[in-house]
């Protein structure tokens, strides 16, 4: 399953799920039904991994959406949409196996289970869960399993029973925790990884190349005096004469504010430290080492030795977060 909530994680859900499509993934998974619309017409089946409210139903149920059973409500809910409709839902049961957020807790989960069999017109499909420490509490995450299969097996020993799908692995589970991806289980969530990243923590057991880069230009080239200072606070004074660069990228647009007088950028492949402060539109740059640089100049503020997890350190985050936090005003461009 390609999980692409939140827009592909901001990055633009619309040609990640045609590519993913054509590379043959068998699922999408995304948060919310407004976000399965956008890629609904591409026939691949979308499961909400998150909740759903009672007013989506009615328009979730008619799209054929695979639909998030996380209380018995909820489900019957569904139910009477798709008999109302003469059509059958399909839900896949989230159970609560540690993460605390949604779903049914695990003491619940097999008397629910028993009253969703008795529903004529939601097909149960699947069950699952969620890990929330995979990248480093393995010993946990394998009572998760254990609790889930069992709920499982009670589920698949009923007559009626209709599960084709059981899941629980997400990107770190695919590197820290084994037995999420072999039998029974029959497949894997990976949101993160699709773009060559990783968590901060755990193992790194698959060689993932980073997709993502990140540029944009100089705007400005200026020779500046020694002693003139660069920058909100004027905390950066020339020590020399220096050829400075203004880059149009700032804080808005993603870049950590940590980089302030310690990152770098690149300029025709050449290291230009960040001098003075990071501004919302605008970082400037030691050009020193960058001959006859001029106003259009490439830059590069991600890929090369610019990754994600170096922005997730300086901002005292996780890559998560700075893929999602990339700003509006930055056009996304899918090079095939």
């Amino acid at each position: 399953m390609g999980v692409l909530k939140a827009n592909a994680y901001g990055l633009g859900v619309r040609p990640i799920a045609e590519t993913l499509k054509e590379e043959g993934t068998h699922f999408f998974g995304v948060a919310e039904p407004k976000e399965a619309y956008e890629i609904h017409d591409l026939g691949v089946p979308i499961l909400i991994l998150g909740s759903i409210l009672p007013e989506e139903i009615p328009e979730a149920v008619k799209a054929g959406l695979i639909l998030p059973i996380s209380d018995l409500e909820t489900a019957k809910t569904i139910d009477q949409e798709a008999k109302k409709r003469g059509v059958f839902a399909k839900g896949h049961l989230l159970v609560d196996t540690g993460m605390g957020r949604l779903g049914v807790p695990v003491k619940e989960a097999n008397g629910v289970l028993k009253a969703l069999m008795r529903l004529e017109n939601l097909n149960f499909t699947g069950i699952y869960s969620h890990f929330p420490t995979a990248y480093a509490d393995r010993e946990f995450s394998e009572h998760q399993i254990s609790m889930l299969l069992k709920i499982a097996d009670f589920a698949k020993a009923h007559p009626d029973s209709k599960i084709e799908e059981i899941h629980i692995c997400n990107s770190d589970g695919i590197h820290n925790v084994p037995p999420a991806f072999a039998p029974p289980f029959t497949m894997v969530r990976t949101g993160i990884n699709l773009y060559g990243c990783f968590d901060l923590e755990g193992r790194r057991t698959l060689d993932l190349e980073p997709v993502i880069q990140m540029k944009s230009r100089l705007v400005a080239v200026r020779e500046l005096d020694e002693g003139a200072t660069v920058g909100y606070g004027r905390n950066f004074v020339l020590n020399r004469k220096m050829t400075v660069g203004t880059v149009a990228m700032g804080y808005a647009d993603g870049l950590p504010l940590r980089f302030s007088d310690q990152g770098h950028l690149r300029v025709r492949n050449k290291k230009c430290p960040i001098i003075g402060r990071t501004s919302m539109d605008y970082t400037t740059v030691d050009l020193t080492g960058v001959e006859d640089a001029k106003v259009g100049d490439e830059v590069t503020c991600l890929g090369e030795d610019l990754v994600v997890s170096d922005w997730a350190l300086a901002k005292g985050t996780i890559p998560y977060e700075v893929i999602c936090a990339i700003g509006n005003r930055v056009e996304r461009v899918v090079v095939d």
